[in-house]
């Protein structure tokens, strides 16, 4: 009985972790998309120049 609870834990903690990275692979590509749309679409700054693509 025991082993077979190990296994059913095991398997659990596997998909957990799968599915966690899945998600963060998602987060990851959705960021990187809006960081590419932010940077080609930045507004121009004074004189009609483009300004810094950082914050700080």
């Amino acid at each position: 009985m025991i082993p077979l609870l190990l296994v059913l834990l095991l398997a659990l903690l596997l998909f957990g972790a799968g599915f966690a990275l899945k998600a963060l692979w998602i987060a990851a590509v959705v960021v990187l998309v809006f960081w590419a749309l932010g940077f080609v679409m930045r507004s121009a700054g004074a004189g009609g120049r483009r300004g810094r693509w950082y914050r700080w």
